[in-house]
């Protein structure tokens, strides 16, 4: 629940976030080809494979293995992937997708040091992949530094820990029987009980560089979340993804599964992606917050509140990149959890000071929050996402209106003020996404339409699913 500290780099320039690459851009540059520089790296790290790697437009990671003596012509050519056989609406018919990796974004697996995962660009026909999600946010991030601008953030990945069991009606339970307190937060029994698994995330990212200063147990049963520092948008995206991966197979090295499925448990709080942003200079090392203003109440500037205003203006159309799954919707409604509350953002669209009970919240000097993305958010789309939503806020000089000071878990909005009200279930939120002009003209019409359609047919499949509770209350109409 507590957000990637940034107010330290942004009142010191000369404090630049730590990096998690370790091969730099002026390296690349420097050598021949890609396909060289990670054969260099591989002879130096004593690498032996490397999996080259994408996601796809439902956030599913795809990878091929590619033994170290192969790399240098693999990785100048690119392995072929079928684009039918993933989430992308292509067709049997389509030529392959060509995976291109990015060597700055080269990590070594800490459990398992003979293997390097590295993200790629997709390729058809010699062009890049305009669907593809990580190209989707290079466009974004392009356009941003024309401009001047680079976004920098940090994301809030929250999941379960849990174990599968046949004898519950859905098939799993919390990993630990007795983490059974109403208020199970913060919790330093329950954070300890599962301090094997949690030391060992807490290790890795330390080797890897990205800096993780804590972890804590959070408000579900065997909920926990574990901060990482900040970085530029592309970045913070490729090590979310990667987070992801290493999460779920160091739980299964201990024998449990990790869920970042939005609402796994009925009764128990959803896990959340919050994701806090700022808005920096373009030139390093003599970078500068754009958002940070000290002598401004909240600590923002002016452009940090147009760009916050572009959030607000797009948060109907983008709900569905937020919260992509049917399951998102769950975990928004806000009702059982045990705790009390469901830390989920009311459904309208509202933004607040240092009060986790709306849909944006500052709760410091140059950044603010966005409290909708859930743990189903794809990386790369979710950073996207906000940053041609902030740019248009910009373009647009808009005013983001009155900010929400009041508790919206006790009540609405005081009488006389209205609020965009934001989708409550994934039809909804698809339909709003479709029928955005200014999407169709930032993300591209090709992402619009192939993402419109993935999504689609998971809500057709989702609709024609007879559950237990339409046969339990009306098999007997």
């Amino acid at each position: 629940m507590q957000g990637p500290q940034q107010v330290s780099n942004s009142e010191n320039p000369a404090a630049v976030p730590g990096e998690a690459r370790i091969i730099s851009t002026a390296k690349v540059q420097e050598d021949s080809t890609t396909g060289a520089v990670l054969e260099k790296f591989a002879s130096e790290n004593k690498v032996q494979f490397f999996l080259i790697s994408f996601v796809d437009l439902l956030g599913v990671l795809r990878s091929k293995l590619v033994p170290a003596s192969a790399i240098k012509k693999v990785a100048d050519s690119g392995p072929g992937f079928a684009g039918y056989a993933t989430h992308f609406r292509m067709t049997p018919a389509d030529p392959d997708m060509i995976a291109i990796p990015d060597p700055t974004s080269v990590i070594q697996l800490p459990w398992k040091k003979e293997v390097a995962w590295v993200a790629s660009d997709l390729y058809v026909n010699g062009q890049l992949l305009k669907q593809a999600p990580r190209q989707v946010l290079k466009e974004q991030i392009k356009k941003a530094a024309d401009k001047g601008y680079r976004m920098k953030t940090g994301v809030e990945c929250e999941f379960f820990l849990i174990r599968r069991d046949r004898a519950f009606a859905s098939g799993i339970k919390a990993a630990e029987a007795y983490d059974t307190t109403p208020k199970p937060c913060y919790r330093q029994g329950s954070l300890m009980k599962q301090y094997d698994v949690i030391s060992k995330l807490l290790e890795y990212m330390n080797e890897m560089g990205w800096k993780p200063y804590q972890a804590d147990h959070e408000d579900g049963k065997c909920q926990f979340e574990i901060n990482w520092e900040y970085d530029d948008c592309l970045a913070t995206a490729d090590k979310h993804v990667f987070f992801k991966f290493m999460v779920k197979t160091v739980a299964e090295l201990y024998g449990l599964q990790a869920s970042f499925m939005p609402k796994p448990f009925r009764n128990q709080t959803g896990n959340g992606c919050h994701c806090h942003v700022s808005l920096w200079t373009v030139d390093k090392p003599e970078e500068r917050n754009l958002f940070l203003d000290t002598t401004e109440e909240m600590g923002l500037s002016g452009l940090a509140y147009q760009f916050l205003a572009g959030i607000l203006l797009n948060a109907k159309a983008l709900s569905v990149v937020y919260n992509p799954t049917v399951n998102s919707y769950k975990r928004l409604d806000g009702k059982n959890p045990s705790s009390g509350s469901s830390w989920a953002p009311p459904s309208y669209v509202s933004y607040t000071g240092n009060n986790r009970t709306h849909m944006v919240r500052i709760p410091d000097k140059g950044r603010f929050e966005v409290r909708r993305p859930d743990g189903a958010a794809n990386p790369y789309l979710l950073q996207a996402a906000l940053l041609a939503s902030g740019l248009s806020g910009i373009e647009k000089e808009l005013d983001c209106g009155p900010r929400c000071d009041w508790n919206a878990e006790e009540r609405g909005p005081p009488e006389g003020m209205k609020f965009d009200a934001l989708p409550e279930n994934l039809l909804d939120a698809l339909r709003e996404f479709e029928r955005s002009e200014y999407l169709k003209e930032t993300l591209g019409t090709e992402f619009i339409r192939s993402y419109y359609h993935i999504q689609m047919e998971q809500w057709k499949s989702y609709s024609s699913f007879i559950s237990t509770w339409e046969l339990e209350n009306t098999l007997d109409c």
